[in-house]
């Protein structure tokens, strides 16, 4: 019996949606549910050809067990090896690699030692910074906000080199990324699945969090097909099975401002019902897939380019 395990949280429209699609189609031999884990012994088998990963960012403990699923031959979504070293500034270096337009980003050294460390342990951290390049480089106003993300929390907009020293004295040992600050005119999210399928949504991040997908740009066929090849091509190299990617229009000019979201909201309440239809069918379509294709003790995971272009030694494209 091929199974299909879904792992979430406090979201219950999605999940139980999502099974009842699979278990729907009635496919003998396959069968969907919400994963149960009753222990976790290394290298024990945990008993699902596809875990869906919808938590394990905000529970170590799911994290730890799904790398030893993921070793054990299930294929989880995503990838908790590739989604556990994910960072901003990692994404805006890679886009920039890839000549796809990012805003100007630094980091900045947390303002606050970190735990277990020491002044001596900064040797090699040049004391001050160069602050004059770094704010030449950026300009203001800008944007400073953590390097962990964590969606919209310790989000500042500092506007001369004053006004940044003084929000930098409020973020302890978090360390920061500044940016250019795009004033964009048009704003999309873009769901991908499987690197192959993408919803383009009119998105509003300035907006109340129920009200952000109530907007319409109506963007034309030419821009949609531009935002698709970018998700598209983003979305292959980070070897996301989902993912949300955020594109800035600004003066015509697509600006990736968010390049991996590995655990995007689901909810039909914030989606509405279109589209959440069409996340759960297309999630569900490629789960389907991988737990057909799967092949107990071997590697089922997604990698991306990004990392099978390091092990054969080829350049970015």
């Amino acid at each position: 019996m091929k199974k299909i395990g879904i792992l979430y949280g406090e979201e219950r429209s999605f999940p139980m949606a999502f099974i009842k699609k699979i278990n729907a189609r009635n496919i003998e031999g396959l069968i969907a549910e919400p994963a149960i884990i009753d222990k976790a012994i290394e290298g024990g088998d945990s008993g699902y050809d596809v875990i869906v990963d919808r938590i394990s960012h905000r529970v170590p403990f799911y994290r730890a067990y799904l790398k030893n699923a993921a070793i054990c031959g299930a294929a989880v979504i995503n990838n908790p090896f590739r989604s556990s070293d994910d960072e901003i500034f990692f994404n805006c270096c890679l886009a920039s690699k890839l000549g796809i337009t990012a805003p100007r980003t630094v980091i900045i050294p947390s303002r606050e030692m970190p735990p277990h460390t020491a002044p001596a342990s900064f040797g090699n951290l040049a004391y001050p910074l160069d602050w004059e390049g770094i704010f030449d480089y950026i300009g203001f106003p800008a944007c400073m906000k953590p390097l962990s993300g964590g969606g919209w929390k310790n989000v500042y907009r500092p506007t001369s080199r004053e006004d940044f020293f003084q929000k930098q004295s409020e973020t302890g040992q978090l360390v920061m990324l500044l940016q250019e600050e795009i004033v964009f005119e048009e704003y999309y999210r873009c769901y991908c699945i499987g690197a192959k399928k993408t919803r383009i949504l009119s998105y509003a991040p300035q907006n109340p969090f129920h009200l952000r997908y109530q907007v319409d740009f109506n963007p034309p066929v030419e821009r949609l097909e531009r935002l698709e090849s970018i998700v598209l091509r983003l979305s292959h190299y980070l070897g996301y099975d989902f993912n949300a990617v955020d594109l800035a229009i600004k003066e015509g000019v697509p600006y990736v401002m968010n390049l991996g979201n590995p655990f995007p909201e689901t909810g039909i309440d914030e989606l509405g019902k279109e589209n959440f239809e069409w996340v759960t069918e297309a999630l569900a379509e490629l789960a389907i897939e991988k737990a057909l294709s799967a092949e107990r003790r071997r590697d089922n995971l997604t990698w991306g380019a990004f990392i099978t272009s390091a092990v054969t030694k080829q350049p970015l494209a």
